[in-house]
């Protein structure tokens, strides 16, 4: 009986305490929604959708596909650490004469914050370079804004990917996560 009475109050009180909770809107009586992470969504699709017009505005040298997608207010870093705004990646686009100039991205994640979201991916530039052509690869964490129209990119900043050097192999990790702590997760001595 007192099991019973201890799970009644338990549900009755955890239930009033969530229901005086605002949400991210700030409406009292619901519960606060907790960020969306998405690796295989429509949202995901959507944002591929966004990135390839993004992507097809570069290759055609398009700059009002371009506007479309970039906000007033963008900020992009590039990896080899320039900043620049929305206007110089538009007159970047005009004035370049690269023929060879391809951009290819790829949405891996998606994370929808009410009318933000961050995009992670992956990234081939291929350009000509001082010497030669070049194919740039690396990820990219991108910050989208909802508006009238749609998705416009805020923020974008690429990171170049290392090439290996040395020709081991490294071994490949055996971790159920990306990321884990080896004082908590299972060791190869555990196995044994």
């Amino acid at each position: 009986m007192t099991r019973f009475a201890v799970v009644l109050f338990v549900v009755l009180f955890s239930g009033l305490s969530s229901a005086q909770l605002p949400n991210s809107v700030g409406e009292p009586g619901t519960a606060p929604k907790a960020p969306v992470t998405s690796a295989a969504s429509a949202e995901l699709q959507q944002f591929q959708k966004i990135l390839d017009t993004w992507d097809d505005a570069v290759n055609r040298r398009d700059q009002y596909a371009l506007e479309l997608v970039l906000s007033p207010l963008f900020v992009d870093v590039s990896a080899g650490g320039d900043v620049t705004t929305r206007n110089q990646q538009l007159a970047s686009l005009i004035a370049n004469d690269d023929k060879t100039l391809h951009l290819s991205q790829k949405a891996i994640t998606i994370r929808l914050l009410g009318d933000t979201a961050v995009t992670n991916g992956t990234y081939t530039l291929h350009r000509k370079g001082l010497t030669g052509p070049v194919d740039e690869k690396g990820v990219f964490t991108q910050v989208f804004e909802r508006t009238r129209s749609g998705w416009l990119c805020l923020n974008s900043q690429r990171t170049l990917l290392r090439e290996n050097s040395n020709a081991k192999s490294k071994k490949q990790s055996t971790a159920e996560a990306p990321f884990h702590i080896p004082l908590f997760s299972k060791s190869d001595k555990e196995k044994q």
